[in-house]
């Protein structure tokens, strides 16, 4: 059945409904069942480097013939890295989403450089979030399948934490090599509390955790004796601290890692301003091990149960509101651009300085919301809302986990960081992001117009999708339900990305040579005569213009009745 040959049940639903108006980094956050409006699990993502392209991966399910092996390849490099034994059965995987509504995001943080290499191991981090979707139903699952591997073949990357949830859950799972010398990781993975909310971003967050309540939180046999042996752990079992161990909080990974965290939470949650201090890097040590005593709480309760829209809306900050906001310095320029080029230092004389880094950012390959809904049968019940490019301007686009292809914009292949094409999304984003940036403060204004509008009318009609493929799916025919949330969202996905280059086409005229083109009526003004209207010179503002006076001394300057 073609996509379109649904629209009569689609139709039917629709009148029934009622509708209510440098390195790599990365962001994390996760939203549980009791934390979210609907009751759906939700994990973020934002894969932020500045060589990474952004595509949507997908792998279908397979069964593999005994003795099959698998190739690890480097995520970051493509650096081929080893060989391991292939499962009997994978499950079709999405992006981050799996087909059992399981999803994974991740974020690096490095930790003790000496744990960073491991002579022979063959997992790194990005091979273990994509195998272990492939082979997981539970979150839980996910969990004993990435530890399991790290154990046989060794791990090969830096400190790692994971987002990790399911249906029913969401665990943040925080792990590090043992170094040359020695094989695997060690390791912990707490359950978020019900009605809670947990966020990571580039440095470690678990701190200390229980050691017996294996229903709540899970770890490597050897994460403390371990520590001991090398020397960095002296104090009581119940008062080692994984992060503080392994990965200690330094003023960079608070003032660049932490204060997104940071500013998520301060967009939902009223209580964070005491943390603005630490947020900014300033750490203060106490107690027994000399640990920092006023980092933030591991995971916060919000204000209010959360939508889709909201968590979307944790994704896009320039840390307004604080004392970090990213618009108000000099180097926003004369239109509030709230990003600055790298790196994240700089120095003038011998003093150094800072830009800040925050949750969006330009670097940004692809970033997500996967939404976990343990209502609905799987192939419906998992989203994930997909977008390419910087997440302050981009649209996300449902993605449902039961798909069986992906859209050509989104195609692994469809183009690459250094090769244009006209028919990929992340292309089409990143010229409509990056012309931008040139006159920011006017343009994000359309570009969020449309992006409200496209996301509004998803967040509408996804109730109006889950039934129709909910009636295919009672009518015996689960196939014919898969091939309709296929093509719905393969068609969204082409659509939106041709609606952005039409954006981008729309910017263009409108804001070419730093004129603005008068509009009425949805179109550009013609004068009396049919030809285009004079253009709005709108200028610099004043505090820009006199920086550029105080800057530029007499050169500049008109004398008196020199004017024209």
């Amino acid at each position: 059945m073609h996509y379109k040959k649904v629209f009569v049940i689609f139709c039917v639903l629709l009148l029934s409904f009622r509708f209510s108006p440098e390195t790599k980094g990365c962001t994390n956050f996760l939203v549980t069942k009791g934390a979210s409006a609907d009751g759906s699990v939700m994990i973020t993502y934002a894969a932020d480097s500045h060589t990474l392209y952004g595509e949507l991966y997908f792998w279908p399910a397979k069964d593999w013939p005994a003795g099959s092996l698998l190739d690890v390849v480097e995520w970051d490099t493509g650096k081929f890295l080893g060989k391991i034994e292939q499962v009997p059965h994978t499950y079709s995987v999405v992006g981050n989403i799996n087909e059992h509504q399981v999803a994974i995001g991740e974020t690096t943080y490095g930790g003790r450089e000496e744990l960073s290499t491991q002579d022979g191991a063959v997992m790194d981090y990005g091979s273990l979030i994509y195998i272990a979707l492939q082979r997981s139903k539970t979150a839980r699952e996910a969990i004993t399948v990435i530890s399991s591997l790290m154990e046989k073949y060794g791990y090969a990357s830096s400190g790692e934490s994971f987002s990790i949830s399911d249906p029913n859950e969401a665990w943040i799972m925080e792990i590090i090599g043992k170094g040359k010398g020695k094989k695997g990781a060690v390791w912990v993975a707490l359950r978020i509390p019900d009605g809670y909310i947990c966020g990571h971003a580039n440095q470690a967050r678990i701190t200390t955790f229980p050691l017996n309540d294996p229903q709540n939180c899970r770890y490597a046999p050897d994460v403390i004796t371990f520590a001991r042996e090398m020397g960095w752990y002296k104090g009581k079992d119940k008062d080692f601290s994984f992060s503080d161990v392994y990965a200690p909080v330094t003023f960079s990974s608070a003032r660049f890692s932490d204060a997104r965290v940071f500013a998520g939470f301060n967009k939902v949650c009223s209580t964070m301003g005491p943390y603005t201090d630490y947020a900014m890097g300033k750490i203060i040590h106490g107690g027994e091990n000399n640990f920092p005593v006023n980092r933030m709480p591991l995971w916060v309760k919000p204000d209010r149960k959360l939508t889709v829209k909201e968590v979307m809306g944790m994704m896009r900050d320039h840390y307004q509101g604080t004392p970090m906001d990213m618009t108000r310095d000099a180097g926003a320029g004369p239109f509030g651009l709230p990003y600055r080029w790298r790196g994240l230092t700089w120095k003038v004389d011998t003093v150094t300085y800072l830009n800040e880094r925050a949750i969006s950012t330009q670097q940004t390959g692809f970033s997500f919301v996967a939404q976990s809904r343990s209502w609905l049968p799987d192939p419906v019940g998992g989203i994930i809302w997909f977008g390419v490019d910087d997440s302050y301007s981009t649209c996300y686009i449902p993605m449902y986990c039961g798909i069986t292809a992906v859209p050509e914009c989104f195609r692994v292949g469809n183009g690459d960081l250094l090769t244009y094409s006209e028919t990929s999304a992340f292309w089409a984003f990143t010229q409509v992001s990056n012309f931008a940036y040139l006159r920011y403060s006017d343009m994000i204004k359309d570009i969020q117009k449309v992006q409200q509008e496209k996301e509004d009318k998803f967040v509408r009609f996804i109730p109006v999708i889950d039934k129709a493929a909910i009636t295919l799916m009672e009518g015996n025919d689960p196939a014919l339900a898969r091939k309709f949330l296929t093509e719905y969202s393969v068609n969204e996905a082409n659509e939106t990305t041709a609606q952005w280059k039409k954006l981008y086409q729309y910017l263009l005229v409108k804001y070419m040579d730093g004129n603005i083109k008068k509009e009425e009526n949805g179109k550009f003004s013609r004068n009396e005569y049919g030809l285009p209207a004079f253009p709005l010179q709108p200028g610099y503002p004043e505090w820009w213009l006199r920086i550029i006076a105080n800057s530029t001394g007499d050169k500049l300057k008109v004398p008196a009745g020199g004017g024209h």
